[in-house]
Protein backbone atom coordinates (compact mmCIF):
# COMPACT_ATOMS: atom_id res chain seq x y z
CA UNK A 1 0.00 0.00 0.00
CA UNK A 2 2.84 2.27 0.88
CA UNK A 3 4.39 1.27 -2.38
CA UNK A 4 0.71 2.33 -4.31
CA UNK A 5 0.90 6.05 -2.60
CA UNK A 6 3.91 6.35 -4.27
CA UNK A 7 3.00 5.46 -7.49
CA UNK A 8 -0.44 7.67 -7.41
CA UNK A 9 2.02 10.29 -6.89
CA UNK A 10 4.61 9.92 -9.54
CA UNK A 11 2.18 9.06 -11.69
CA UNK A 12 0.36 12.68 -11.68
CA UNK A 13 3.73 14.36 -11.36
CA UNK A 14 4.38 12.18 -14.75
CA UNK A 15 0.66 12.98 -16.43
CA UNK A 16 1.78 16.91 -15.08
CA UNK A 17 5.37 17.28 -16.89
CA UNK A 18 4.97 14.36 -19.78
CA UNK A 19 0.89 14.71 -20.73
CA UNK A 20 0.16 11.77 -23.24
CA UNK A 21 2.31 11.25 -26.37
CA UNK A 22 0.67 10.88 -29.22
CA UNK A 23 1.75 8.09 -30.75
CA UNK A 24 -0.04 4.91 -32.85
CA UNK A 25 1.74 2.88 -30.21
CA UNK A 26 0.82 4.50 -26.87
CA UNK A 27 -1.93 1.26 -25.35
CA UNK A 28 -4.70 3.33 -25.66
CA UNK A 29 -4.33 4.09 -29.10
CA UNK A 30 -3.59 -0.02 -29.80
CA UNK A 31 -6.87 -0.26 -27.68
CA UNK A 32 -9.15 1.79 -29.52
CA UNK A 33 -7.58 0.21 -33.23
CA UNK A 34 -8.62 -3.30 -31.61
CA UNK A 35 -12.07 -2.28 -30.41
CA UNK A 36 -12.83 -0.73 -33.78
CA UNK A 37 -11.72 -4.19 -35.43
CA UNK A 38 -14.38 -6.29 -33.28
CA UNK A 39 -16.65 -3.30 -32.69
CA UNK A 40 -18.42 -3.23 -36.37
CA UNK A 41 -22.15 -4.21 -36.11
CA UNK A 42 -22.93 -5.13 -39.59
CA UNK A 43 -20.52 -7.88 -39.22
CA UNK A 44 -22.46 -9.44 -36.66
CA UNK A 45 -26.55 -10.73 -36.56
CA UNK A 46 -28.59 -8.67 -34.72
CA UNK A 47 -30.13 -11.05 -32.55
CA UNK A 48 -26.16 -12.01 -31.42
CA UNK A 49 -24.97 -8.26 -30.63
CA UNK A 50 -25.61 -8.03 -27.66
CA UNK A 51 -24.33 -11.33 -26.76
CA UNK A 52 -21.06 -10.54 -28.99
CA UNK A 53 -20.84 -7.37 -27.19
CA UNK A 54 -21.00 -9.03 -23.98
CA UNK A 55 -18.10 -11.39 -24.89
CA UNK A 56 -15.91 -9.22 -26.54
CA UNK A 57 -16.33 -6.37 -24.05
CA UNK A 58 -15.34 -8.53 -21.16
CA UNK A 59 -12.34 -10.24 -23.17
CA UNK A 60 -11.07 -6.92 -24.02
CA UNK A 61 -11.55 -5.56 -20.56
CA UNK A 62 -9.04 -8.64 -19.08
CA UNK A 63 -6.82 -8.69 -22.34
CA UNK A 64 -5.51 -4.91 -21.93
CA UNK A 65 -5.28 -4.96 -17.94
CA UNK A 66 -3.59 -8.80 -18.17
CA UNK A 67 0.13 -7.12 -18.83
CA UNK A 68 -0.93 -4.53 -16.19
CA UNK A 69 -1.63 -7.25 -13.98
CA UNK A 70 1.87 -9.30 -14.28
CA UNK A 71 3.46 -6.23 -13.48
CA UNK A 72 1.38 -5.56 -10.24
CA UNK A 73 1.72 -9.23 -9.35
CA UNK A 74 5.34 -10.75 -10.90
CA UNK A 75 7.56 -7.61 -10.94
CA UNK A 76 10.24 -7.50 -8.45
CA UNK A 77 9.92 -4.15 -6.24
CA UNK A 78 12.28 -1.97 -8.13
CA UNK A 79 10.76 -2.86 -11.26
CA UNK A 80 7.34 -2.30 -10.06
CA UNK A 81 8.73 1.64 -8.41
CA UNK A 82 10.22 2.23 -11.75
CA UNK A 83 6.96 1.36 -14.41
CA UNK A 84 4.16 1.46 -12.17
CA UNK A 85 3.83 5.32 -12.81
CA UNK A 86 4.13 5.09 -15.95
CA UNK A 87 1.52 2.36 -16.27
CA UNK A 88 -0.78 4.42 -14.33
CA UNK A 89 -0.18 7.12 -16.38
CA UNK A 90 -1.58 5.31 -19.35
CA UNK A 91 -4.91 4.53 -17.49
CA UNK A 92 -6.11 8.33 -16.79
CA UNK A 93 -5.87 11.87 -18.35
CA UNK A 94 -5.41 14.85 -16.65
CA UNK A 95 -3.23 17.16 -18.52
CA UNK A 96 -4.58 16.12 -21.98
CA UNK A 97 -7.96 17.23 -20.71
CA UNK A 98 -6.97 20.35 -20.27
CA UNK A 99 -5.06 21.15 -23.56
CA UNK A 100 -7.83 19.47 -25.48
CA UNK A 101 -9.90 22.33 -23.56
CA UNK A 102 -7.67 25.13 -24.10
CA UNK A 103 -7.05 24.59 -27.44
CA UNK A 104 -11.16 25.06 -27.87
CA UNK A 105 -10.96 28.57 -25.55
CA UNK A 106 -7.75 30.33 -27.36
CA UNK A 107 -9.06 29.39 -30.90
CA UNK A 108 -12.62 30.87 -29.83
CA UNK A 109 -10.66 33.47 -28.39
CA UNK A 110 -8.75 34.13 -31.75
CA UNK A 111 -11.92 34.92 -33.48
CA UNK A 112 -11.13 31.76 -35.54
CA UNK A 113 -14.73 30.00 -34.71
CA UNK A 114 -14.39 26.90 -37.08
CA UNK A 115 -10.98 25.90 -35.44
CA UNK A 116 -12.75 25.80 -32.62
CA UNK A 117 -15.76 23.89 -33.65
CA UNK A 118 -13.08 21.08 -34.77
CA UNK A 119 -11.32 21.12 -31.68
CA UNK A 120 -14.81 20.76 -30.00
CA UNK A 121 -15.90 17.92 -32.24
CA UNK A 122 -12.52 15.89 -30.92
CA UNK A 123 -14.28 16.28 -27.11
CA UNK A 124 -17.42 15.14 -27.92
CA UNK A 125 -19.72 13.32 -30.03
CA UNK A 126 -22.12 16.07 -31.00
CA UNK A 127 -22.03 17.70 -34.54
CA UNK A 128 -20.28 20.72 -33.85
CA UNK A 129 -20.36 22.17 -37.36
CA UNK A 130 -23.30 24.82 -36.96
CA UNK A 131 -22.34 25.50 -33.18
CA UNK A 132 -22.21 29.11 -32.37
CA UNK A 133 -19.39 30.58 -29.92
CA UNK A 134 -21.10 30.07 -26.41
CA UNK A 135 -22.33 26.37 -27.48
CA UNK A 136 -18.61 25.60 -28.65
CA UNK A 137 -17.39 27.01 -25.12
CA UNK A 138 -19.85 24.90 -23.35
CA UNK A 139 -19.42 21.92 -25.42
CA UNK A 140 -15.27 21.55 -24.82
CA UNK A 141 -16.63 22.91 -20.68
CA UNK A 142 -19.22 19.99 -20.66
CA UNK A 143 -16.67 17.25 -21.76
CA UNK A 144 -14.08 18.64 -19.00
CA UNK A 145 -16.15 18.63 -16.50
CA UNK A 146 -17.94 15.22 -17.41
CA UNK A 147 -14.38 13.38 -17.93
CA UNK A 148 -13.01 14.78 -13.67
CA UNK A 149 -14.70 11.32 -12.92
CA UNK A 150 -14.25 9.31 -16.35
CA UNK A 151 -10.62 10.25 -17.51
CA UNK A 152 -9.55 10.73 -13.20
CA UNK A 153 -10.66 9.95 -10.55
CA UNK A 154 -12.51 6.74 -11.75
CA UNK A 155 -9.23 4.91 -12.92
CA UNK A 156 -7.42 6.49 -9.75
CA UNK A 157 -10.32 5.20 -7.71
CA UNK A 158 -9.55 1.25 -9.30
CA UNK A 159 -6.06 1.86 -9.02
CA UNK A 160 -6.47 2.44 -4.96
CA UNK A 161 -8.69 -1.10 -4.39
CA UNK A 162 -7.60 -3.00 -7.40
CA UNK A 163 -3.93 -1.47 -8.14
CA UNK A 164 -2.86 -1.28 -11.83
CA UNK A 165 -5.16 -4.06 -13.54
CA UNK A 166 -8.16 -2.80 -11.70
CA UNK A 167 -7.56 0.92 -13.87
CA UNK A 168 -6.48 -0.43 -16.77
CA UNK A 169 -9.55 -2.90 -16.53
CA UNK A 170 -11.89 0.29 -16.07
CA UNK A 171 -9.81 2.45 -19.04
CA UNK A 172 -10.35 -0.19 -21.00
CA UNK A 173 -14.60 -0.27 -20.27
CA UNK A 174 -14.82 3.59 -20.44
CA UNK A 175 -13.15 3.11 -24.08
CA UNK A 176 -15.50 0.77 -24.94
CA UNK A 177 -18.37 2.89 -23.57
CA UNK A 178 -16.51 5.88 -25.72
CA UNK A 179 -16.46 4.38 -29.47
CA UNK A 180 -19.52 2.30 -29.21
CA UNK A 181 -22.11 3.03 -26.14
CA UNK A 182 -24.37 5.40 -28.63
CA UNK A 183 -28.52 4.73 -29.56
CA UNK A 184 -27.67 4.34 -33.22
CA UNK A 185 -26.57 1.50 -35.00
CA UNK A 186 -24.21 0.78 -32.35
CA UNK A 187 -26.50 0.50 -29.62
CA UNK A 188 -26.80 -3.60 -29.13
CA UNK A 189 -23.25 -4.29 -29.55
CA UNK A 190 -22.32 -1.33 -27.11
CA UNK A 191 -25.20 -2.16 -24.62
CA UNK A 192 -22.95 -4.29 -22.08
CA UNK A 193 -20.41 -2.10 -22.28
CA UNK A 194 -22.28 1.15 -21.41
CA UNK A 195 -23.73 -0.53 -18.87
CA UNK A 196 -20.31 -1.68 -17.60
CA UNK A 197 -18.98 2.57 -17.74
CA UNK A 198 -22.02 3.32 -15.61
CA UNK A 199 -21.41 0.44 -13.11
CA UNK A 200 -17.60 1.26 -12.56
CA UNK A 201 -18.64 4.85 -12.60
CA UNK A 202 -21.49 5.18 -9.95
CA UNK A 203 -19.03 5.26 -6.77
CA UNK A 204 -16.40 7.30 -8.51
CA UNK A 205 -18.80 10.21 -9.43
CA UNK A 206 -20.60 10.27 -6.36
CA UNK A 207 -16.98 10.94 -4.62
CA UNK A 208 -16.48 13.68 -7.14
CA UNK A 209 -19.48 15.17 -6.62
CA UNK A 210 -18.75 15.53 -2.55
CA UNK A 211 -15.20 16.73 -3.46
CA UNK A 212 -17.02 19.23 -5.32
CA UNK A 213 -19.20 20.58 -2.86
CA UNK A 214 -16.25 21.15 -0.80
CA UNK A 215 -14.48 22.57 -2.32
CA UNK A 216 -17.37 24.95 -3.41
CA UNK A 217 -18.30 25.26 0.13
CA UNK A 218 -14.53 26.70 0.80
CA UNK A 219 -15.42 29.66 -2.05
CA UNK A 220 -18.40 30.36 -0.16
CA UNK A 221 -20.78 28.91 -3.28
CA UNK A 222 -22.25 25.31 -1.60
CA UNK A 223 -25.43 26.26 -1.67
CA UNK A 224 -25.34 27.25 -5.32
CA UNK A 225 -23.47 24.41 -6.21
CA UNK A 226 -25.82 22.03 -4.77
CA UNK A 227 -28.86 23.56 -5.83
CA UNK A 228 -27.52 22.66 -9.13
CA UNK A 229 -26.23 19.65 -8.41
CA UNK A 230 -30.00 18.46 -7.07
CA UNK A 231 -31.92 20.10 -9.91
CA UNK A 232 -29.83 18.91 -13.34
CA UNK A 233 -27.33 16.38 -12.68
CA UNK A 234 -30.50 13.99 -14.12
CA UNK A 235 -31.28 16.10 -17.40
CA UNK A 236 -27.96 15.06 -18.64
CA UNK A 237 -28.34 11.05 -20.15
CA UNK A 238 -26.73 8.49 -17.85
CA UNK A 239 -26.61 8.17 -14.59
CA UNK A 240 -22.94 9.81 -13.56
CA UNK A 241 -21.54 12.33 -16.23
CA UNK A 242 -24.44 15.10 -14.74
CA UNK A 243 -23.27 15.08 -11.07
CA UNK A 244 -19.64 17.07 -12.10
CA UNK A 245 -21.31 18.85 -14.67
CA UNK A 246 -23.82 20.04 -12.50
CA UNK A 247 -22.14 20.82 -9.37
CA UNK A 248 -19.18 22.86 -11.02
CA UNK A 249 -22.04 24.82 -13.21
CA UNK A 250 -23.75 25.15 -9.60
CA UNK A 251 -20.25 26.05 -8.31
CA UNK A 252 -19.14 28.46 -10.61
CA UNK A 253 -22.63 29.91 -11.86
CA UNK A 254 -22.24 29.00 -15.55
CA UNK A 255 -25.34 27.39 -18.10
CA UNK A 256 -23.93 24.19 -20.34
CA UNK A 257 -26.07 23.33 -22.74
CA UNK A 258 -26.16 21.18 -25.41
CA UNK A 259 -28.69 22.26 -27.67
CA UNK A 260 -31.68 19.86 -28.24
CA UNK A 261 -30.71 17.74 -25.41
CA UNK A 262 -30.14 19.58 -21.92
CA UNK A 263 -29.21 22.78 -20.21
CA UNK A 264 -27.35 22.46 -17.13
CA UNK A 265 -26.87 25.69 -14.55
CA UNK A 266 -27.90 29.48 -14.42
CA UNK A 267 -26.30 31.69 -16.42
CA UNK A 268 -24.70 33.71 -13.62
CA UNK A 269 -22.28 34.90 -15.77
CA UNK A 270 -20.76 33.82 -19.30
CA UNK A 271 -18.43 31.08 -20.18
CA UNK A 272 -15.61 33.30 -21.12
CA UNK A 273 -15.63 34.82 -17.81
CA UNK A 274 -15.81 31.74 -16.14
CA UNK A 275 -13.56 29.54 -17.99
CA UNK A 276 -10.82 29.58 -15.48
CA UNK A 277 -12.67 28.86 -12.66
CA UNK A 278 -14.19 25.64 -14.59
CA UNK A 279 -9.87 24.61 -14.73
CA UNK A 280 -9.38 25.68 -11.18
CA UNK A 281 -12.40 23.46 -10.07
CA UNK A 282 -11.28 20.81 -12.25
CA UNK A 283 -7.59 20.90 -10.93
CA UNK A 284 -8.98 21.18 -7.27
CA UNK A 285 -11.26 18.43 -7.14
CA UNK A 286 -7.61 16.15 -8.57
CA UNK A 287 -5.84 17.16 -6.41
CA UNK A 288 -7.91 16.96 -3.03
CA UNK A 289 -8.63 13.37 -3.97
CA UNK A 290 -5.23 12.70 -4.98
CA UNK A 291 -4.09 13.41 -1.69
CA UNK A 292 -7.06 11.63 0.13
CA UNK A 293 -6.25 8.39 -2.09
CA UNK A 294 -2.41 8.62 -1.17
CA UNK A 295 -2.65 9.55 2.14
CA UNK A 296 -5.43 6.43 2.63
CA UNK A 297 -3.18 4.14 0.80
CA UNK A 298 -0.28 5.32 2.80
CA UNK A 299 -1.88 4.82 6.39
CA UNK A 300 -3.54 1.09 5.59
CA UNK A 301 0.25 0.33 4.36
CA UNK A 302 1.83 1.53 7.47
CA UNK A 303 -1.25 0.32 9.29
CA UNK A 304 -0.93 -3.29 8.37
CA UNK A 305 3.34 -3.25 8.76
CA UNK A 306 2.24 -2.88 12.39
Amino acid sequence: MVLAAFVVAASLFIDRVIGDPRSPFHPVALLGRFIGWWGVPSRYPAALQRGVGLLAGLGTALLFAAPFLAVQVYAPALVYLIAAPFLLKVCFAWRALEEHTRAVVVAAAASDLEQGRRAAGMMVSRDTASLDREHVLSAAYESMTENLVDSIVSPLVYFGIFGLAGAAFFRAANTMDAMLGYRDEREQLGWFPARLDDLLNYIPARICGAILLVYFAFHGRFWQSYTILRRDARRRAGINGGIPMAAIAGGVGIRLEKPGAYVIGDAERSLDEAGEEIIRAVRAATCIFAVLLIAALFLLGTASNI
